[in-house]
């Protein structure tokens, strides 16, 4: 009875080894379906690294630019030059401040099939359409980390710069600004995760990212195990990476810090 039982169990782990072995070849080997997962990784990569320097550039930008109007409310324009340059700069804030709140409260995939379909209708390559959606949509969050962590630098920093007499902008680059970087560090990366886990959305516009890859060979091969956990270990494996980069960052601008 014992060695038909092992005998019996030994025959099921051969079987479920010769059926990963199969679903593996189904996966990945024949019909050269892995170059359907490679084609997925670097579209998932490009777009993910173009977002988000499209969203760390226009983040910061738009930052600096209600920072300033901050600061410059606290000031009282005399000429009537002045008071008009108020005014234009309380409209452009206006105007920011909406496109902040529109792209916090319209779903990614949505605003990505605007952009693909009415704004950028018609245009050839849709991995361009999917860096310039999620990247105006990743400037949205990036700018608010990057305020709140201007907000968080004391307020004399910003009056030591105008005693020395240098400019408000000058002040915000040199002084202000790479102090903030250091606290919203750990929030810039959780944005930079964000920001490669919604590439699997792209797939809604026709582009193969790896979730689309995923499904594309799963249709063919009717199997959803491998595929799926393929996918999964790889996008882990990436966050990993960023992760454990931002980490090494981290630690050499701690360098610099006194005690």
């Amino acid at each position: 009875m014992c060695a038909a039982v092992l005998c019996k169990e030994r025959k099921n782990k051969m079987n479920w080894i010769e059926g990963l072995r199969e679903d593996f070849i189904r996966t990945f080997i024949r019909d050269d379906r892995y170059k359907v997962f490679a084609t997925g990784f670097q579209n998932t990569i490009l777009i993910t690294l173009v977002s988000l320097v499209v969203g760390l550039v226009f983040g910061i930008l738009i930052a600096m630019i209600r920072y300033g109007f901050t600061q410059m409310r606290k000031k009282k324009a005399i000429t009537w030059y002045g008071k008009l340059f108020y005014w234009v700069y309380w409209i452009i804030d206006k105007i920011l401040a909406l496109y902040i709140a529109v792209m916090r409260g319209v779903p990614l995939v949505v605003q990505l099939l605007i952009m693909a379909f009415v704004i950028m209708a018609g245009f050839p390559n849709k991995v361009i359409v999917c860096c310039i959606a999620m990247g105006l949509n990743s400037a949205a969050y990036v700018s608010e980390v990057v305020r709140g962590g201007i907000n968080s630098v004391d307020a004399g920093q910003m009056e030591a710069g105008r005693s020395l007499g240098v400019g408000t902008i000058t002040t915000i680059i040199y002084i202000i600004l790479p102090q903030a970087f250091k606290s919203a560090l750990p929030a810039l990366c959780n944005e930079g995760i964000a920001v490669l886990k919604e590439t699997s959305v792209v797939g809604y516009i026709a582009v193969v990212d790896l979730t689309r890859a995923s499904d594309l060979v799963r249709s063919r091969t009717m199997s959803a195990m491998m595929p799926l956990l393929f996918i999964a270990a790889v996008y882990f494996i990436c966050v990993m990476i960023l992760s454990w980069g931002v980490s090494i960052l981290e630690r050499r601008l701690k360098q610099g810090d006194r005690g």
